[in-house]
């Protein structure tokens, strides 16, 4: 699953006492709260969205696009070079330059999947609070600062921009330890999408050639 976090996953809080707030901020939270009951009210969503990577000076490293479909515990995620299923029980990542799929299990109900990141994900793992708001693109921001409390995190901040008016995430915002800082911007967001479970299940029958790596 860190697969996905490095593609979508739209898409993810670690506690010291250096942070300058052990609590969570109540504001933040109704915010939060907000985003994930209005999403759980979706029964499939389908959403475009742009990956753009900076390295720690600031300079891009390159822009990609791509789109999440999601229904139920199942997604699929599709971006450059990429696609990834999930029926909810297995997950397969292919790779097109490879023309090779890997197979695993789900972990869990602790799996990280795209729902989570627009549903309750942060309750358990993160510290978070309310920014303040913002004008973007006419529509009124408001930023949420997330800190992880597992310190053994790749990422050690994220931003999450929250569409006031319409309850959605507008964009988010990972920075690496390392300095690298991944921004995922929702382009679309269909919460009405018509989508077949079949869409769900990687059909190797598409994909003439490709080697199967089965790790379940």
């Amino acid at each position: 699953m860190n697969k996905i976090l490095a593609i979508s996953a739209l898409v993810i809080g670690f506690f010291t006492a250096n942070t300058g707030w052990a609590q969570s901020d109540p504001a933040a939270k109704q915010v939060l709260d907000g985003v994930s009951a209005k999403f759980k009210t979706f029964k499939a969503v389908q959403s475009n969205f742009t990956l753009q990577v900076e390295d720690g000076k600031g300079k891009v490293q390159g822009v990609k696009k791509g789109v999440v479909f999601m229904k139920g515990s199942k997604y699929r995620v599709n971006i450059t070079g990429q696609e990834i299923y999930s029926d909810g029980s297995n997950i397969w990542t292919y790779d097109k330059a490879a023309n090779e799929v890997t197979i695993t299990r789900m972990e869990g109900q602790n799996a990280l999947t795209p729902q989570k990141l627009f549903s309750n994900f942060y309750d358990k793992d993160f510290l978070y609070k309310l920014n303040g708001e913002k004008k973007i693109a006419g529509k009124a921001i408001q930023e949420i600062e997330l800190t992880p409390k597992d310190k053994s995190k790749a990422f050690h901040k994220v931003y999450v921009y929250v569409d006031k008016a319409a309850k959605s995430v507008y964009s988010t915002k990972v920075l690496e330890k390392n300095g690298n800082v991944y921004t995922y911007t929702i382009n679309t967001f269909n919460g009405k999408a018509a989508i077949g479970d079949d869409q769900f299940v990687f059909d190797k029958k598409k994909y003439p050639g490709v080697e199967e790596i089965d790790l379940r």
